[in-house]
């Protein structure tokens, strides 16, 4: 397994993917328009290159969703977003799961 896996092919076709699919999947479903920077692994690859080229397993993110709900929902299995109704978003949230919110 390669050391460094972000090589010129990885930058060459994060450029090439980011050009087909140009804006931030998590902005779209917010309703939002953001230009997207960041080619994201839906599933973290943790250095398994079959997993890293898996062309299905890309996203298109801006850096505000990959640095933050992305890199949040990866480390501790959800994100804790809150919606305009004041609970929180992410059907994985502890919160969503429990009887106080009749799930």
């Amino acid at each position: 397994m390669p050391t460094n896996i972000y090589t010129y092919r990885w930058q060459q076709e994060r450029k090439r993917f980011l050009a087909m699919r140009p804006l931030c999947r998590r902005c779209e479903h917010k309703g939002k328009v953001e230009i997207a920077t960041v080619v994201d692994h839906i599933i973290p690859h943790g250095g398994d290159p079959k997993l890293f080229w898996d062309r299905s397993n890309w996203q298109p993110l801006c850096k505000r969703c990959h640095d933050g709900a992305k890199q949040q929902q990866e480390k501790i299995g959800y994100v804790k977003d809150i919606g305009l109704d004041g609970f929180p978003t992410d059907p994985g949230h502890p919160f969503n799961k429990t009887s106080l919110r009749g799930g």
